[in-house]
């Protein structure tokens, strides 16, 4: 049986199986996951411990099959499903190159000015009473709760702010409308006017921040 899971790291190859076991058939026992991947029901049984320890699996009730106990079912979790193949990143960069081809550049910078307006009032309200080492922190905090593993460090010209993730990456191959976007919010959160040193979509590791010279 050929394994759909895109990355699994830390599984082993039976536990892959029945993740991917599961996902074809939305929910099973024990006894049927054994069966159908051939494995021993207790070895099963450990796989789907260890596997609900990582957040994978979870009980979805109970079947009756004859005498005895009933059997448990199981099936995946959110975090499981997040393992499989998944387009969206792609379909969104063909929507993207799709608007700007026909004329609607300026539909995508106000639904990104949306998108940041959205966020805007409450990360403006944690920052407004620091400042200095703190307000960039607490910045760095704000962005890494939007998906882009943000950091602080020191270096010669003054502390730097670094992005080294981008969650948009496939819409930024396509324009650099959330980069404008990103760099605005940055710069209000902080209060300042920003440089960036160093740019994903140019190659390096991270984006990076500074405030500029005045």
């Amino acid at each position: 049986m050929a394994i759909s899971l895109t990355i699994a790291p830390g599984l082993g190859e039976s536990q892959r199986a029945i993740l991917d076991a599961l996902k074809r058939r939305g929910e099973a026992t024990t006894a049927g996951l054994a069966a159908e991947l051939g494995l021993n029901a207790e070895t099963v049984r450990d796989h789907l411990r260890a596997l609900g320890a990582h957040g994978l699996v979870r009980r979805a009730g109970s079947v009756r099959g004859g005498r005895g106990r009933p059997e448990l079912v199981h099936g995946l979790t959110p975090a499981a499903e997040a393992l499989f193949p998944r387009r969206e990143g792609e379909a969104l960069r063909q929507l993207v190159a799709y608007l700007r081809e026909n004329g609607h550049e300026r539909l995508l910078e106000r639904f990104f000015e949306r998108l940041v307006g959205e966020r805007r009032e409450e990360a403006l309200a944690r920052v407004a009473p620091l400042a200095g080492r703190e307000r960039l922190e607490e910045v760095a905090r704000i962005l890494t709760e939007l998906g882009f593993m943000a950091e602080v460090e020191g270096a010669v010209d003054g502390p730097r702010l670094r992005l080294c993730h981008c969650p948009l990456r496939e819409l930024v191959d396509e324009t650099a409308i959330p980069c404008r976007a990103e760099i605005g919010f940055v710069a209000e959160l902080l209060g300042e006017t920003l440089a960036r040193v160093s740019y994903i979509p140019a190659g390096d590791p991270s984006c990076s921040y500074r405030e500029a010279a005045a």
